[in-house]
Parts: C-alpha cells; structure tokens; sequence
C-alpha cells in the first residue's frame, strides 16, 4: 500500500464483522454467553485447583496457569469485540491497538511454550514416574512457567515494536475484529522485506519450537507405553496425554494457518473466521476437555463443594 497523503493515523476501524450487519445482535448475545461460561469455567478450574490439596500436583499447576492465561487472552480481545458489536463506529487508537496486539502476542506466544512444559510434565510422569516428584519440583515447575512467559513477552515485544515502527499515513481500515498482525501490516504504507521475513521468523520460531519439543516428548511417551504389560496400564496412561494432544493439535492447527501462510494465500474473511475459534471457542473447549471430563478433578470439585456447603450451613 502506498502513501497517498500525510495524514497520520491516530486510529484504526475494525471492519470484521462489516458484512454482518443484521446479524450482530445475534452475534453480541452468542459471543457474550459464550465469554461468560469461558470465565465461569476457568474460575471454577481455578479456585478448585487451589482449594484441594490433592490437586496441589504439578499437572494441574500447569493447568491453573492455563487457565489464567486463557481468561487473560480472551480478556484482551472479546470484551472490546462485544462493545464494537453494539457500536456504531468501531474503532480503536493507535496506542490501544499496539497494547492490544502485545499483549495478545505475549499470551498467546507464552500459551505455546506452556503447552510444550506441560508436555515435558506428562513425559517425567510416564517415563520416570519414581523420579517425578524430584524432576518435577515446585521450583522447576515455577521456573518453567516463568521461562514461557520471559519467551513470550520478547517475541511480542520485538514483533509489536516492528509492526507499530511501520508508516501508517494511506489506510486506518482493518478488516478484522482485533488488533492482528496481518491486518494491521496490510494497513501500512509500506513494510521493508527484512520487517516480514524477521516477523515470519519469529511466528515460525514460537510454533516450532514448542512443537518439536512436544513431539520429542511423546515419542517417548508413546515407546514407553507400548512397553506396559498390561492393556489397561496402556489405556490409562494414554488418557492421561489425549487432552493435551487434542489442545496442542487446535492450538497449533490454528495458529500454523493464521502466522505460517504465504501472503498470496492471506484472505481477511478467512482470518476472521478462524481468529473467532481460537479466541471463543478454544478457550471454550479446553477447560471441557481437561478437567471438567476428568475424573480426579471433578471429584476434587464435588469435595469442594460440599465443605462450601457445609461451612455455610455451620
């Protein structure tokens, strides 16, 4: 895109949900029950996890960051998509869209490298269960989490800081609902070839990582299981990784389409689609899919509630 004028932009418009005029009403009361059991979820998640002590395990300490961060990321973007889908003009200013940008990089970067920690927790359970205790103390574990959230917040501070330098002086319309990298590029008078391939790098490096990682892990896991004597050792122990696999499978299956495409293949109406699962209804799905069909934790849950009830009654 060229500059066509100095005029420099102080705003952007989202132009998303554009083409769905008549139905943003709908829209607005889906997206808002859809927001509400994702924060009820994670609250209930949450304060089980800390509440019960049987839980107090390495596993759902991953879990519970999780799910923090998953009501952070969708934080960051859904309220501000409710209030634009009542609004007339839907616009964000240019700080406002860099924050947001930033911070929905940081979590979503540090949601990847928490997502390869949790795979690593589920090796040392499976492959080295009378050591798990040991490799899996709680300092590892914090210093896990820390070293995801330290990755995250520098790829999305270098990336943000590159998009935002850019000129911005032709067009403030985003064909998008947040603030992404894709469309705010588009935006841009023009972008310098080393800015695209370094952001390419970046997004590529985030995947990538975490998901080699990942597989090392279950290649592992997946030889050591197949060693069990018995037919249900095998079943339980693969229990234990299906919810994780089927996360890291949405998670990376989504992001690798937004961030990996070839820019001949980028179309806004597919990006949209897209960005509306992975900020709706994969943190929709993923406290579903962890605890809430898990046996332990819904027995946690269940104790949980009934010393509730009874410290109420007394």
């Amino acid at each position: 895109m060229e500059c066509v004028n100095g005029t420099v932009v102080k705003e952007f418009v989202f132009l998303g949900f554009s083409t769905l005029a008549e139905l943003q009403l709908l829209l607005f009361v889906v997206f808002l029950l859809l927001y509400l059991f994702t924060l009820s979820t994670n609250a209930v998640i949450i304060s089980t996890i800390v509440l019960d002590r049987a839980l107090h395990t390495p596993m759902y300490f991953f879990l519970s960051v999780l799910s923090c961060s998953e009501t952070c990321y969708t934080f960051v973007i859904v309220p501000k998509m409710l209030v634009d889908l009542l609004a007339r003009k839907k616009s964000i200013s240019f700080l406002g869209c860099a924050i947001q940008m930033f911070a929905f990089l940081f979590l979503g970067c540090s949601h990847s490298f928490l997502l390869a920690a949790m795979g690593y927790d589920r090796y040392v359970a499976i492959c080295h269960p009378l050591r798990y205790t040991v490799l899996m103390g709680h300092r590892v574990c914090v210093g896990l989490v820390a070293a995801a959230c330290v990755c995250g917040f520098t790829v999305a501070q270098v990336i943000t800081a590159l998009v935002f330098h850019l000129p911005f002086q032709a067009s403030n319309q985003l064909h998008h609902f947040f603030c992404d990298i894709s469309p705010v590029l588009k935006s841009a008078c023009h972008h310098a070839h080393f800015t695209q391939i370094t952001i390419f790098l970046l997004c590529a490096l985030v995947l990538v990582i975490p998901l080699l990682l990942i597989w090392a892990s279950y290649i592992h896991i997946i030889s050591a299981i197949l060693q069990f004597p018995s037919t249900l050792g095998r079943y339980k122990a693969f229990s234990t990784c299906a919810s994780h696999l089927i996360v890291v499978v949405v998670h990376y299956g989504c992001a690798s389409f937004i961030y990996l495409r070839p820019k001949s293949n980028y179309s806004s109406s597919q990006d949209a689609l897209i960005s509306v699962s992975y900020t709706i209804l994969t943190p929709l799905f993923n406290p579903v899919i962890y605890s809430l069909r898990n046996k332990e934790f819904k027995s946690a849950l269940h104790r949980v509630i009934g010393r509730t009830v009874t410290l109420r009654q007394c």
